[in-house]
């Protein structure tokens, strides 16, 4: 199977948004006195709450109806000028919750009201640390670039046979205004049948297996459904990260990437420097597939870049065949200068 891959963003972002109880801590840095502050649903007043979450519902129920014009009408007036990109992710996503009920879990207000812009009139990061029932926990909101304002973080899971998560980002342009879209994020909230707290829980099995390759790419995938939105950060995906780190092979335990590639080297003499090492439900089979990217001098034709493709399959699991037992498949994807990437996947039983 071929598809045409798009890049990959490595963690950053620049619009603006947890599963309950499961945020990660920030990353903190020695700064003044913030001034962000943080306001818990248990801390609000319940009018305030209840206009949150309503509004938080009424967004979740258009995009389930792939409701475009309602959507837009709620939306802060520079995406709404620019809908595309918002406008097909909800195509994209109210085939999924179809059959879904709607469920507000949390909802956060985050006021950065009193920032300033900086010197040159762009919009400076904003950082809030939000303490989660006066206990140890934290849930904590890194978002750069964001205009001064009035926003609320709100996530809504949609209950039923496939769950999924609609995490908002809110802005109230004044107290009196009603609150308006500022960015979208919506995720599967399983894979292969199974919730992030299954793969984190197989991941540690795997590792005390001595599987470390799949039970990294399992810490992986645990990640990437308890992480609502990249910007979001909590003390329990803290704690998940750092098992993560320690349970990483030693191959990868200074990371991946474009400058620093794990080299595999295949039966025939050639080497493939991979560049990412990721789970990927793209085909929603039985399990997840296991994704790669490989930096290439040049794609060539059709036929070679397949060909190489497949050839980086074998190559990866010849050097880690563990990965046949865990995973549906593998995609891999060339990434040459200048050109847009090639990927193809193959089910393990086709790669030999």
């Amino acid at each position: 199977m071929t598809r045409e891959a798009k890049p990959i963003r490595h963690r950053s972002h620049n619009k603006t948004v947890a599963a309950a109880a499961l945020f990660l801590m920030p990353f903190f840095a020695l700064r003044a006195a913030p001034a962000e502050t943080c306001t818990t649903q248990s801390q609000m007043q319940p009018a305030e709450r209840d206009t949150l979450a309503g509004a938080a519902r009424s967004l979740a129920l258009k995009i389930q109806a792939a409701d475009l014009a309602g959507v837009r009408a709620n939306t802060i007036a520079e995406f709404a000028s620019s809908f595309d990109g918002i406008g097909n992710t909800i195509s994209s996503t109210a085939p999924h919750l179809k059959s879904g009920t709607p469920v507000v879990e949390q909802v956060y207000l985050l006021d950065a009201s009193a920032n300033k812009r900086n010197p040159d009139g762009s919009s400076p990061d904003a950082q809030f640390d939000c303490t989660l029932n006066k206990s140890a926990a934290e849930a904590d909101f890194t978002i750069a670039s964001l205009p001064p304002g009035r926003y609320a973080f709100t996530l809504v899971r949609f209950t039923g046979e496939s769950p999924w998560l609609v995490s908002f980002l809110l802005r109230q342009q004044t107290p009196a205004s009603p609150w308006q879209l500022a960015g979208l994020y919506p995720k599967a909230a399983t894979v292969a049948g199974h919730d992030g707290l299954w793969y984190w829980t197989q991941a540690r099995s795997l590792s005390a297996a001595k599987q470390p390759w799949n039970a990294f790419l399992y810490f992986g995938q645990a990640r990437q459904l308890l992480q609502p939105a990249p910007f979001v950060s909590s003390t329990h995906l803290e704690a998940l990260r750092t098992e993560t780190a320690s349970a990483a092979p030693p191959a990868l335990a200074n990371g991946i990437g474009p400058d620093n590639p794990l080299v595999i080297k295949a039966a025939d003499g050639a080497e493939y420097r991979f560049t990412s090492l990721y789970p990927d439900n793209t085909l929603d089979k039985e399990k997840p597939d296991v994704a790669a990217h490989i930096k290439v001098d040049s794609l060539g034709d059709a036929n070679t870049a397949r060909a190489r493709n497949l050839a980086a399959m074998s190559a990866l699991l010849a050097a880690h065949p563990e990965l046949r037992t865990a995973f549906h498949g593998v995609w891999i994807f060339s990434d040459a200068p200048g050109q847009a990437p090639v990927a193809n996947e193959a089910a393990m039983n086709e790669i030999h």
